[in-house]
């Protein structure tokens, strides 16, 4: 029998500790909404899901934000002054949509997610910062994004996934080594080194974005911040501007893609190992990993169904994202295309429609058909890697952060060059195709816009597919060339996806002309289920 690790007993007992946290609770009231109104509203979220396409894990969180939103901009506009009640209304309001169990969740959340909104309420009441202009319209809705973390975490507890973070953080602190000459060209300083690592071990192991990134590095400077009292709250009030710049500062830093380069690659044993200690009770399962042969057997286990439901996230995640590109197509399409079309007198060819229509499709269908999932020999190598992290080891592995030389000014000249120069062949093909099937200038630059989008989309689901690779990726020829011609069209189509956030026409159509009437029918719609009910029982 092999020794484990600290670390790795922490992380056992933790994992205990949250099953133990699962189990129902008996005598405790839990909220309960209408079944068919609940049907009703479920399938009004999964078209949002649609429109606001995020990953998977992204889109509860997302639904929180959005109606959290809503409900502060009544509050905003009458400067805070009526104490409305939203904590119930927006619980019931999620339960409904289906982003939390019904019959799951305890009424005492109630007066916890109040306490969480009233905490945000008195921040933004009581901050010195000018919340005028654009910057304090930004600031606004991080502060906002940031409320919608907590209000998840009380809702869900992420007592799983923090533990693994935590495991995964405190050895990569042991193992990831920045070199002299990084600090002495000032390009990270000491007491940055451990923040970069946490934020490259979130978006590594769980692919969290900025919102709970930035919510779980208030929690690390600020052990405090969910069970903070009247003089800590209004300290950090009067200082929120700053963390929040603080905070922007280290998500932007010009390292993080090298730590997190490192994290990503070293990511698949921790995700192997959480998976195992889930499925059954974790203190029995620590003690069988004690022995190398069942660990090996159970991550062969496990590493086998996350391919299996790699295969499955991917295809959805394209199916998706085509269709949410889509909804945006066809908008453009009847605002750009039809009505240009007859502005500008131009012969309107349903051919070409049907055209603009298809051709994403078979893009993407081509850019997910063939992802190259990871060899045989990488199941080797993540059996390696889990062994040395979960045993007591006396050697301990060091990734360096390596920093190229600065480039001459003829160097860069010549990468410019050839950058410009594949930009300027892969954008001029697409044009010359479109030309060569005589489609319309206002065509063209429609497809050209979609074209990048969906390439860009697409290469973002291929790099989800090395989500369980730790073999080094090898690139021949043919690779080196495609991305010398397809990442200036990803890039555009990056540029393009996130203006597209910011300026979501079909989003915002929702949010302002549907969102609010249709929950007030839902609610209304509930309302009179239960009417009718009570009549019902009347009856006798």
């Amino acid at each position: 029998m092999a020794q484990l690790s600290e670390a790795t007993q922490r992380l056992i007992a933790k994992y205990n500790l949250w099953q133990q946290s699962q189990k129902p609770k008996e005598g405790v009231s839990t909220i309960h909404v209408d079944e068919v109104v609940s049907r009703v509203a479920a399938f009004y979220e999964y078209i949002r899901t649609i429109v606001d396409w995020k990953e998977e894990h992204l889109m509860r969180r997302s639904a929180i934000i959005r109606k959290l939103k809503r409900r502060f901009l009544n509050l905003e506009l009458n400067n805070f002054s009526e104490k409305e009640e939203i904590a119930e209304p927006l619980i019931l309001e999620l339960i409904r949509g289906g982003h939390f169990p019904n019959d799951n969740i305890e009424e005492s959340k109630i007066a916890d997610v109040k306490k969480v909104i009233d905490k945000y309420i008195f921040i933004l009441k009581n901050s010195i910062e000018n919340k005028k202009g654009r910057a304090g319209l930004q600031f606004y809705n991080w502060l906002l994004e940031i409320a919608a973390c907590e209000i998840e975490e009380t809702l869900a507890t992420y007592t799983k996934e923090t533990a693994l973070i935590d495991y995964m953080f405190d050895l990569m602190k042991e193992r990831i080594r920045v070199g002299e000459d990084v600090f002495k060209r000032k390009l990270l300083k000491e007491e940055e080194k451990d923040i970069q690592i946490y934020i490259a071990v979130q978006q590594s192991l769980f692919k969290f974005d900025k919102p709970i990134i930035s919510y779980n590095l208030i929690k690390y400077k600020y052990p405090q911040w969910k069970n903070t009292d009247e003089d800590l709250i209004l300290k950090i009030s009067q200082n929120i501007h700053k963390i929040w710049k603080r905070i922007e500062k280290d998500l932007l830093h010009p390292l993080n893609k090298k730590f997190y380069a490192i994290c990503e690659k070293y990511d698949t044993p921790y995700l192997l190992l959480g998976d195992i200690l889930s499925q059954k009770s974790a203190i029995e399962t620590g003690r069988e990993i004690q022995k190398p042969p069942v660990l090996e057997q159970l991550l062969r286990s496990s590493y086998s169904k996350r391919l299996s439901t790699l295969k499955a996230r991917l295809s959805r995640a394209a199916v998706y994202s085509t269709i949410s590109i889509f909804i945006t197509k066809v908008l453009s399409l009847l605002i750009l295309e039809i009505i240009l079309f007859k502005v500008f007198e131009e012969n309107f060819n349903i051919i070409i429609l049907a055209t603009d229509v298809l051709l994403p499709t078979i893009l993407m269908f081509i850019l997910v058909a063939t992802i190259k999932l990871p060899s045989d020999k990488n199941l080797s190598l993540v059996i390696v890697e889990t062994m040395k992290i979960v045993y007591q080891n006396e050697k301990t592995d060091i990734y360096d952060i390596k920093i190229l030389k600065k480039r001459g000014v003829i160097t860069r000249m010549i990468i410019s060059f050839v950058y410009l120069l594949g930009a300027c062949v892969s954008f001029g093909f697409i044009f010359w195709i479109f030309y060569l099937f005589k489609f319309s200038t206002t065509s063209i630059i429609i497809n050209f816009i979609f074209i990048a989008l969906i390439i860009f989309a697409g290469m973002a689901i291929r790099k989800r597919a090395e989500e369980l690779t730790v073999e080094n990726d090898y690139d021949g020829f043919l690779s080196f060339l495609s991305d010398i011609l397809f990442l200036p069209v990803a890039g555009v189509g990056r540029w393009l996806s996130n203006k597209w956030k910011r300026y979501n026409a079909v989003s915002a159509f929702f949010n302002a002309l549907i969102d609010m009437p249709f929950s007030v029918f839902v609610e209304f719609l509930e309302r009179w289920r239960y009417f009718i009910k009570e009549r019902k029982e009347e009856i006798r």
